[in-house]
């Protein structure tokens, strides 16, 4: 395919992003395309900048000419008040992971709901939706959220160790799909998994900058299922630990490639090739076998 005239340029906002994938995977879909495209990595801590600074790397992105943003953790929410408009969808949620640049605009969007969803639905079709704990009620934890009750979860419970947002994100989802939604003590997390048909984790803990598990899959009931939405690694702890337990996993790399698709999408006007994006994915994290969202 010829290339096209028409040139992007993007970044991704956040700390501790060196090992993210977002960048190789949208610069090769681009080439596929025919189409010019960089991508560019814009790691607060390389840049010795605070969170709360992302609205002067926001300006800096705009004056340099940048067409869009992706915005990952912590600045998924610290990024709202240096936005001209919000999508509906990000105006829900109260999260950001895209930010398009035109016409002196910039706007917010989130495709990060979209993108767990329709991972889901690949991963785990069959998954009992009875009772679903999440923990995290961060920037992903919204969106996630979402999506488990777009996808009919019953019971939905949050947790996180701010007991505060726990509250505020079961607030604001209440009203998502048929389902009810409520906030939990972390004290309470060992009784909740004892109880769950699945459980979400929506935390940072398991990336290559916050090891760990973010808890004892030992509580977990056998029937129960486990999704992450890290990805670096692609096996975190958890996924380790609850694979090696019996428990079915979702890993966090269906998630990264599906938002990844629906960003590239505002970012270019483009249709991208999704089955294309995964076998992206799955050649840069080597991993082409059945554990590969």
């Amino acid at each position: 395919m010829a290339p096209s005239s028409r040139s992007w340029l993007v970044g991704l906002v956040g700390t501790g992003i060196g090992p993210s994938l977002s960048p190789a995977m949208h610069e090769r879909e681009a080439d596929a395309l025919g189409l010019r495209y960089l991508y560019r990595r814009l790691d607060l801590d390389a840049l010795g900048l605070r969170a709360d600074q992302v609205g002067e790397v926001l300006h800096a992105a705009r004056l340099a000419g940048f067409d869009g943003l992706n915005v990952t953790h912590p600045c998924k929410q610290l990024v709202l008040p240096h936005l001209d408009a919000l999508s509906p969808d990000a105006r829900a949620l109260g999260a950001v992971n895209t930010v398009v640049l035109r016409d002196g605009r910039a706007v917010g969007h989130n495709t990060d709901w979209s993108g767990f969803a329709r991972s889901f639905d690949r991963g785990l079709p069959d998954a009992d939706l009875g009772r679903v704990v999440l923990v995290g009620a961060g920037g992903a934890g919204s969106a996630v959220a979402h999506a488990l009750l777009t996808l009919g979860v019953r019971d939905l419970v949050v947790v996180d160790a701010d007991p505060a947002r726990a509250r505020d994100l079961a607030a604001a989802r209440a009203g998502t799909g048929a389902g009810s939604t409520r906030p939990a003590a972390l004290a309470d997390l060992p009784g909740l998994l004892a109880g769950a048909d699945g459980v979400v984790n929506s935390t940072p803990v398991g990336m290559a900058a916050h090891p760990g598990a973010p808890f004892d899959v030992d509580l977990l009931p056998p029937r129960a299922w486990v999704a992450d939405v890290v990805y670096r690694p692609l096996e975190t702890e958890l996924v380790r630990r609850a694979r090696a337990a019996g428990h079915r996993v979702l890993d966090g790399g269906g998630m990264a490639v599906f938002q990844a698709v629906d960003a590239f999408r505002l970012f270019t006007g483009a249709e991208p090739d999704a089955g294309r994006v995964l076998a992206h994915f799955a050649e840069l994290v080597g991993d082409t076998g059945s554990r590969t969202p």
